[in-house]
């Protein structure tokens, strides 16, 4: 088993996560990107050369538990991190992967959005 899906077998989603504490500013982080609904950064375990995490203010613990009102939300996540990784300069291509649930391998229950690019992807990824 993978450290990360021993994490993930581990995770209790009703605690407060490492991402609500940097949006609090209660960790330091390096924004390379922020508005008023998200923010994003480098990921510390990077998978890729270039692996970035896009993540909402508003505190969605899994993709499987967003409301229809999250709609608008959940594209403008994408969008971020198309422009994000143009800037960071993934021209030929990049995955976007969102973990949902202990089966899908997802160890903070906040929703988050990896963007890896940089390296030719594997098919199928897992």
């Amino acid at each position: 088993m993978s450290d990360e899906v021993a994490k993930a077998q581990a995770a209790n989603p009703t605690q407060d996560t490492i991402f609500g504490k940097i949006l609090r500013k209660e960790i330091p982080c390096d924004f390379i990107y922020e508005d008023d609904k998200c923010v994003a950064f480098h990921d510390i375990s990077a998978q890729a050369p270039t692996h970035f995490l896009v993540i909402p203010r508003k505190p969605i613990s899994q993709l499987s538990l967003a409301s229809e009102e999250d709609e608008a939300l959940l594209g403008h996540l994408m969008l971020v991190g198309k422009k994000v990784a143009a800037q960071l300069g993934l021209d030929d291509g990049f995955r976007v992967v969102i973990n949902d649930g202990k089966d899908g391998a997802q160890s903070v229950y906040h929703l988050h959005l990896h963007f890896l690019g940089g390296r030719q992807m594997r098919w199928p990824p897992g």
